[in-house]
This record gives C-alpha cells, structure tokens and sequence, in this order.
C-alpha cells in the first residue's frame, strides 16, 4: 500500500529541538520557563496591536477560561456558531451555562450577522441576554468582523474570537486573534505550527493576562503557603512544549504561505469541473491561511457526491474529512436553540476538506492529482 497522505501533519522548521535541547540543559523542565516567555512574546510580537499573550495546554483551555473570565455562569446562555469543532462549544457546558447555536452565511461559511441578531433579540424576548458569542474564523477564513461586531456592540455582549485555525489569517490587513473582547489560538499537532498540543488566550490589557495565568495556575493567591481563595485550573503550557512553538514561530509565515499554495493548486484543479466550488475568500478585505481547503460538491451538477470523492482518495491511502458536523446536529447537544436555516447542514452534506500540509511534497501533489483526475 502507498504511505499514508495525512490531511494537516505536524510539519517542524529544525529550530525547535534547539530550544526543547535548551530546556533540558538548563534544566527548565518545570512548567514555566523561559521558552514559555520568549513563546509568548513572539505571538505578541507576531499580531500586534499591543495584545498580551497567555500560553496554555490547549484551545479548548483558553476557551474555557475566556467564558470564565467574562463572568459566565451557570444557568446563562452563550451564542456559539454552530458550524465548528465541538471544542468550540464544550466549555459553554462545563460553566454550566447553555449554548444557542446560530447557523451560518454561504460567504465565509462563519457565523451569520442576521442570524445572531435574531438569536440575541428572541433570547432577550425570552429573558435570557446571552452573556458572550462565540464566533469562529473556520478554516482559517477570517469571519464577517465588522457585522458581527457591530451585532455584539449594539447589544452591548462580549465576543470570544476563536481563532483556534486562523492563526496568520487577516482581515482588513489586521491579525485575526485581536478582534475580540477575548481571544483564542490552537497549537494542537494538526495546526498550522504545533506545540505538539497547547493554545493561548489574546487580552487586550496586562491585567487581563495575569488574571488568565492567575487561573491557569490553579489560582493560588500570593502567599508564602498555598493559599486560594478561587478555583483554579492547571491550563499552563509547559516549557518544552514552548520550545517546540519557538521554532514553529521562525516558519510561519513559510507555512502560511504554503497552505495558499495547496489552496491554489485544488482551485487549478478544479477550475474545469463544473459542480465544485474551492473554498476562498470571497473578496480582498479577506486573507485567510487555508489551514484546510474545503471544497463543496453539487452532486445534481456533477453526477457524484463529497463522500464518493473522500472514499476515492480513501483507497488509495489519502487522507480526507467531511467539513464539521454543525453542533445543532450533534447528539449531545440536540436540546440546545437553534437559529438559522441549513447553510451549516448543506455545507456538512456537500463539503469536503482536502490534504493540506505545509509538508506536501511534490510527489504526494502527483498522486492526489492523479486519484481526482482518475476519479473526475
């Protein structure tokens, strides 16, 4: 059988055994350190606007923390897009709070401005205000900024920005992961840069961060014994796992722009297919780093089916996902409110993510081109 094409595989630069090597010399094994600092300092550096960069053990940690951070309660409700990963989602449940899922526009495929407006208003109708919204960049496409900040501002809500894939992504030539009340990043291995796993909350002020390590820290208060007056979490990256980001932070750029590249290869080989859309930005106030391309496929136009191409690839070792299954359809949270139409459901019927490492060789290009080709 042929060696496997992964669909987004940890791709290393050669610079991060140096600082994980330095560690270990220093001995700074500890969960702190100064990889964990300099780590920080570079995704300050990196998205600008004067933002302050907590580093955790995951996206999913810096979520939480975010819903914490905002006051988020149990019996208080949290708009979250619906089409995302279910990380998006999960720490809503573990404040005891509800999620209200809003579907999304064909555009960027993100959240819906109408939708979210609809949601707010009914919600309020009902006498529950949510407390924050959830909005995320999907695969790398930055979401409708403007629309839905100017949602959450007349309704005066905070927004969580998850820019767990949008890492490099922009929007109006502004750093996705610095639109939001609270942001969030993903360092998990299928990422854009990886710190094998790990994530990071974006503030806007100092104070912020150290509140958000103050938590992540199992919120231990400033004393000679171990005192806490709040509960804590153990949320901090440790400083290995720093070290490997260090090195991926020296390549980024160069990753980002061989996304775009994979992107620009499917949209070449699509481009005579009538039937199938390549999923990219839909105008110039929009550049996103194509962590995943994503394609959409009009079955009645070509005569076959998303899942007949993934199972086509399938057979011959490549790798291939169904887009996001919308969390208003998944079983666990099959009581939550919904609002929308089926944009998000059409989009998981009809859409497909394609391998899109950084890592992609020529000859692995060859052989997907060859499988597609064969099977179109």
């Amino acid at each position: 059988m042929n060696s496997k094409i992964y669909l987004s595989s940890p791709h290393m630069g050669g610079t991060e055994r140096d600082f994980v090597q330095q560690a270990f010399d220093t001995n700074w094994i500890a969960p702190l350190g100064p990889n964990v600092t300099g780590f920080e300092s570079d995704l300050e550096q990196y998205l600008g606007s004067d933002r302050h960069v907590a580093a955790l053990s995951s996206g999913t940690a810096a979520l939480h923390l975010a819903l914490i951070m905002l006051g988020v309660r149990a019996g208080d409700e949290v708009i979250c897009q619906s089409m995302t990963f279910s990380a998006s989602a999960n720490p809503i449940v573990y404040q005891g709070a509800t999620p209200v899922f809003v579907d999304s526009e064909p555009d960027t495929w993100n959240m819906c401005p109408d939708q979210l407006e609809a949601a707010i208003r009914d919600r309020i109708k009902k006498g529950k205000k949510p407390k924050a919204i959830i909005a995320v960049h999907l695969y790398g496409m930055p979401y409708k900024v403007d629309e839905i900040t100017a949602v959450a501002t007349m309704y005066n809500i905070p927004v969580i920005e998850d820019s767990a894939e949008a890492l490099g992504s922009k929007y109006k030539g502004r750093s996705c992961g610095t639109f939001g009340d609270l942001s969030i990043l993903s360092f998990n291995g299928n990422k854009i840069i990886t710190t094998s796993g790990g994530g990071a909350l974006v503030t806007h002020t100092i104070e912020e961060k150290h509140k958000a390590v103050f938590l992540a820290t199992q919120a231990r208060d400033d004393a000679p014994h171990y005192q806490h007056s709040e509960i804590g979490y153990n949320y901090r990256l440790s400083n290995i796992c720093a070290g490997i980001g260090r090195g991926q932070m020296q390549v980024l750029d160069a990753h980002i722009k061989l996304r775009r590249q994979m992107n620009e290869f499917y949209t070449n080989l699509f481009a005579e297919t009538d039937g199938i859309d390549v999923f990219s930005e839909p105008g110039s106030d929009y550049y996103s780093n194509h962590w995943l391309t994503c394609i959409s496929v009009n079955s009645s136009k070509t005569g076959y089916s998303a899942e007949e191409i993934r199972l086509s690839l399938e057979k011959d070792n490549i790798e291939s996902r169904p887009l996001w299954k919308p969390m208003h359809l998944q079983p666990v949270f099959k009581n939550s409110p919904f609002y929308g139409k089926k944009i998000a459901e059409e989009l998981f019927l009809h859409g497909l993510c394609l391998p899109s490492g950084s890592n992609l060789k020529d000859v692995d290009k060859q052989r997907i081109m060859s499988v597609l080709s064969q099977f179109l």
